[in-house]
């Protein structure tokens, strides 16, 4: 862990903390810190700083505070995703939330099963810890947002514009017609950035995209893995989002 990040439940009134589960773990057992040692620690979307070690019990550290380091901005670049396979989503969880969005979007397509939306991948319970992985290896504070959309045509069509309205939409899918992902450098507004599954988009799930103000990119013909091109993409995206 590059960041220790702590619940805002967990911070006291007075200015100190208690740290338990996996982050208290980590301290004991890999950082071996004990009494008087300092950490860097953040409150999920919330500042950061220095906690200072005062008491180690098998169970929870204590500590106190100094959150001198704002909350970073929330990443420029929030992503729709066609549910992959559930072992891809569990890796893909902490690679997304490291690298950096804003929101996380999953939907349905013609090519993802549908039982992948009962699998324990998708419960908070499973995918929170996984982005707060992400995060403390990035050291970032901001947590995503996750929403879940079962019907990809009113996702599209009703909802996605309350969701995410900014007007930089793009659509990754495979094309023989270019190699590499044309887009205008320097982007200001936000860009939300949909990936199909792995066989890509239909034509008809292009069409509502491209209806709503999608335009394709793509990275050339080939097809990749999820997870490959998630990152792939994302960091294409932000690249071209710099000066």
């Amino acid at each position: 862990m590059n960041l220790i990040l702590i619940e805002l439940a967990d911070v006291r009134d007075d200015g100190t903390a208690r740290i338990g589960g996996p982050q208290a773990d980590h301290i004991r057992k890999v950082l071996k810190s004990s009494p008087g040692h300092q950490l860097r620690v953040g409150v999920i979307d919330g500042p950061a700083g220095v906690a200072t070690i005062t008491s180690i019990t098998d169970t929870f550290v204590d500590v106190g505070l100094a959150l001198d380091v704002a909350p970073p901005p929330r990443p420029s670049v929030d992503l729709l995703l066609a549910l992959p396979r559930p072992k891809v989503m569990r890796r893909l969880w902490a690679q997304l939330a490291a690298i950096g969005v804003g929101r996380i979007i999953l939907t349905n397509a013609e090519r993802v099963e549908r039982d992948y939306f009962d699998t324990h991948i998708v419960q908070p319970a499973t995918y929170r810890p996984l982005l707060i992985e992400g995060l403390q290896q990035a050291r970032d504070t901001r947590l995503p947002p996750v929403t879940i959309h079962k019907r990809f045509k009113v996702l599209i069509e009703d909802e996605l514009d309350a969701l995410c309205p900014q007007r930089d939409r793009l659509v990754s899918h495979p094309s023989e017609e270019t190699g590499r992902t044309e887009m205008s450098p320097g982007l200001i507004s936000r860009t939300l950035l949909a990936i199909g599954p792995e066989g890509g988009w239909n034509e008809f799930e292009l069409g509502l995209l491209e209806a709503r103000g999608f335009r394709r990119v793509s990275l050339g013909p080939r097809s990749l893995r999820t997870d490959t091109a998630c990152i792939a993409m994302l960091v294409t995206v932000q690249n071209a989002r710099r000066p």
